[in-house]
């Protein structure tokens, strides 16, 4: 269990990711559950589980009452359970108990946070509230789950020498120009220039969204162990804050998603949108793709330059939730 990092928050979903009165399915430290969100915008969940004979209540529907109140049904047997997890059997116009335990949400704005029922030992990041607050939100992609512990994926993200590998069909890394790591506990931040072999006008014509790449990648990753990476970018259309995410759904399998937020500087920015998005959706698919060919286990007997990044992860994970030496700024 320790391995999922127990008393981290972890960002569940953001509000966009629900359609209103539909269940959705969501896993966290090995269990399921069903998530809704009513047409006020007020999200719920409880055990996926139905407690009559076990059916995926994400797999049911939601029924609206005359007080506007939602409740989802379980596909079986069509009991609907409330937000507290409480039924009415057929024959009976009394609500019973509370058959579910609702998984305890924390829900700022529209960010729906969880610690699993387990007791907090680190605080929720407040940097997408700030976010929040002066960009406006793009989207989201790359929802998917990934055959992977968590330690690995977190490596992975943290990994500044991956790019001219995995991702060398995409981005055509020449070099890596590290300038900065700044180490501040549980968050920390990283500078670095990728130049890139350029393009062909050929190629640029027949798929478009590469005249969005730059010849020099200019990265800042800020990073809020265990669950958040943010890649801030800059051009001269706008700025963009893209957030990676990550939630231990089993202890191995780890689910990861990008949320997308911008600052417009000319209309064009807004009209690519989508493309961003696009190109954020096959980093992610390379880097869960990779996951799937590597022995997680296997004893690291070479180390490359640049490597900071991977070892605040694995000294944070080590010592969680403390903190402790070596400092890696540099």
């Amino acid at each position: 269990m320790q391995s999922m990092l127990p008393g981290a928050p972890w960002l569940l979903a953001h509000k966009s990711m629900l359609v209103v009165n539909q269940p959705r399915k969501i896993s966290l430290y090995g269990a399921d559950y069903v998530m809704w969100k009513d047409a006020e915008g007020n999200v719920y969940a409880l055990p996926n589980a139905c407690p009559h004979m076990g059916a995926m209540l994400s797999a049911g529907w939601c029924e609206v009452d005359k007080e506007g109140k939602s409740a989802v049904v379980c596909p079986f047997h069509a009991l609907g359970f409330d937000a507290n997890g409480c039924t009415v059997l057929p024959g009976s116009k009394k609500k019973t108990l509370p058959q579910l335990k609702p998984l305890e949400l924390i829900v700022q704005g529209d960010f729906i946070w969880s610690y699993g029922g387990y007791e907090p030992k680190i605080p929720i990041p407040t940097i997408l509230n700030e976010i929040a607050k002066t960009y406006y939100f793009v989207g989201h992609t790359a929802d998917m789950s990934v055959e992977t512990p968590l330690l690995p994926m977190l490596l992975n993200m943290h990994d500044y020498n991956h790019q001219n590998g995995t991702h060398r069909d995409l981005f055509r890394i020449t070099d890596i120009e590290f300038h900065q790591f700044t180490d501040d506990g549980h968050h920390s931040q990283a500078f670095y220039d990728l130049p890139t072999a350029p393009y062909s006008l050929v190629e640029k014509l027949k798929k478009p969204d590469l005249f969005l790449l730059p010849s020099t990648i200019k990265a800042h990753l800020e990073n809020h162990f265990p669950s958040l990476v943010i890649f801030h970018g800059e051009t001269f259309t706008g700025k963009a804050a893209q957030c990676h995410l990550f939630i231990p759904e089993a202890e191995n399998r780890t689910r990861t998603y990008i949320l997308l937020f911008g600052q417009a500087r000319h209309p064009m920015f807004k009209l690519l949108g989508k493309t961003y998005l696009n190109f954020g959706k096959v980093v992610v698919e390379q880097d869960a793709d990779i996951l799937k060919k590597i022995y997680a286990d296997t004893p690291q007997k070479i180390k490359l330059n640049n490597e900071v990044g991977m070892d605040w992860v694995r000294r944070n994970f080590d010592s969680f939730p403390n903190v402790v030496e070596p400092n890696l700024s540099r």
